[in-house]
């Protein structure tokens, strides 16, 4: 699975750019493909972007470059749009009474309708992203009058959308009235700092002042900081694989705790699957706090017997298949003298295809695991993400295909236990109606259009209205 991206925002700051920098560093887990910061010292916007991680991206010189006391930036994995450059983030676009620059975490349900009607009207789409519709969107008819008309034009926007934008001197931070994804508000020496997890104001040593609400929009400028919102939605819709996977353990997003959220999942794993076992151990990164807890509940030793190795580039130079399983081992090796003659239960955060984790599982019994039992955070993926997350086609989710015990059979395991889809949400720290659980439900919270496809955005019809 991939995340989708990463935003930030500075106001009033003189190290703006570079603020927005190291925010960005904090923020890489969520994308590694691409990464861009859009400055402006009020005189004139500055841009640098490419593909790459942020410590690729961006060195000394292109930092200075960068001038001003506003910035935003974004990271970015590929959800929707070509892995390309024209598609880097922060969009930026000049117009005749300014600029507009784009940085955007999710996706828009309806953006085929959308780019239709604007196509059909006369708009020239550079990308595509759907972020890039609200651009036109903004200046189509403006009357320069953002603050005013950006919650109309928020109304016609279906899906997932953490928006910060820079429009000329100002800075605007926008969350979907479902809130699907995080976004914050911290302050840092006067300056105002908007980020999708609370780990990039930790980063730059700001301090949090709330979260975003869903439906608000946030107005950052030389007045100070004001709000409006959206009509408010029937129902929320946080995602709830940002507790299960993809958020940083040391951030709190949707007010609550990473961390301890994922350590309630353990622990609820363990009291609906207790495992007769010598040992727990996780899947690093993202499976370890879950086998913290199941090992705290079950009272079994947790053993760190996978070690990682954290200097893995994008890309490496596959060997021959004289050296079996090089994918798996040359990220994650057993710890043989830990594991030998020991009945092991693994804590895994999901299981997508399966062939990540058969793969695993043959290295531990390689290793000398006697039994080997799996133990899953989340309940089986049956359904892809249309808000932002990289998750296969239906037909990819290997959950759609086979029970269970095939599953187990396929993985090469002894046993293999799911959480229920209760206790997952009951180990949220808020009530159960707040998230999105589509992904094991396949009841989605908002209208579902079929995407574009990768040869061309072609009109489409939508697949019908879910449970709203």
């Amino acid at each position: 699975m991939k995340e989708y991206c990463g935003v930030v925002g500075i106001y009033g700051h003189k190290d703006a750019s570079q603020l927005a920098y190291l925010a960005l560093y904090a923020l890489q887990h969520r994308g590694e493909e691409s990464a861009g910061i859009v400055s402006f010292d009020r005189k004139k916007v500055y841009q640098h972007k490419g593909m790459g991680l942020v410590g690729d991206v961006f060195k000394t010189d292109s930092i200075k470059k960068l001038k001003g006391g506003l910035a935003i930036g974004h990271v970015r994995y590929s959800t929707t749009g070509s892995s390309t450059v024209k598609n880097v983030q922060p969009l930026l676009v000049n117009h005749k009474k300014g600029f507009i620059a784009v940085a955007h975490n999710g996706n828009l349900t309806n953006s085929v309708e959308l780019r239709n009607e604007l196509e059909d009207a006369g708009s020239i789409l550079q990308t595509t992203m759907d972020s890039e519709l609200i651009v036109h969107l903004l200046v189509k008819d403006h009357l320069n009058n953002y603050a005013g008309k950006i919650i109309p034009i928020l109304s016609r926007l279906e899906g997932a959308y953490s928006f910060v934008l820079m429009i000329n001197d100002a800075i605007y931070a926008i969350r979907d009235p479902r809130g699907f994804r995080p976004l914050c508000i911290g302050k840092l020496d006067g300056a105002y700092i908007v980020a999708s997890e609370t780990c990039a104001l930790d980063m730059i040593q700001a301090q949090y002042i709330r979260d975003v609400e869903p439906g608000e929009v946030i107005i950052i400028d030389k007045f100070g900081i004001r709000s409006s919102r959206q009509p408010e939605a029937r129902r929320h819709a946080f995602c709830v694989f940002e507790n299960i996977y993809f958020a940083r353990p040391d951030s709190n997003i949707f007010t609550k705790s990473v961390y301890l959220t994922r350590k309630n999942l353990g622990r609820a794993l363990a009291k609906e699957h207790p495992a007769d076992a010598d040992i727990v151990m996780p899947i690093p990164d993202s499976g370890t706090y879950a086998a913290l807890g199941y090992a705290e509940e079950s009272k079994i030793p947790l053993e760190m017997a996978f070690v990682r190795n954290h200097y893995i580039g994008r890309t490496f130079i596959q060997p021959s298949q004289l050296i079996r399983d090089f994918k798996v081992r040359v990220k994650l090796n057993p710890v043989r003298d830990v594991l030998k003659d020991k009945r092991v239960v693994i804590v895994e955060d999901s299981i997508v295809r399966g062939t990540t984790s058969k793969g695993r599982v043959r290295a531990l019994r390689q290793a000398g695991a006697k039994e080997i039992h799996m133990r899953v955070s989340c309940p089986p993926l049956i359904s892809p993400c249309f808000y932002g997350i990289d998750f296969p086609t239906k037909k990819e989710l290997i959950a759609t295909k086979y029970s269970i015990e095939e599953i187990r059979e396929f993985i090469g395991v002894d046993s293999l236990k799911y959480i229920s889809l209760d206790g997952m949400l009951s180990s949220m720290m808020l009530p159960k109606e707040e998230f999105c659980a589509a992904c094991f439900t396949g009841n989605y919270p908002t209208k579902i259009c079929k995407p574009p496809s990768k040869k061309a955005l072609e009109k489409t019809r939508c697949q019908g209205v879910a449970k709203k």
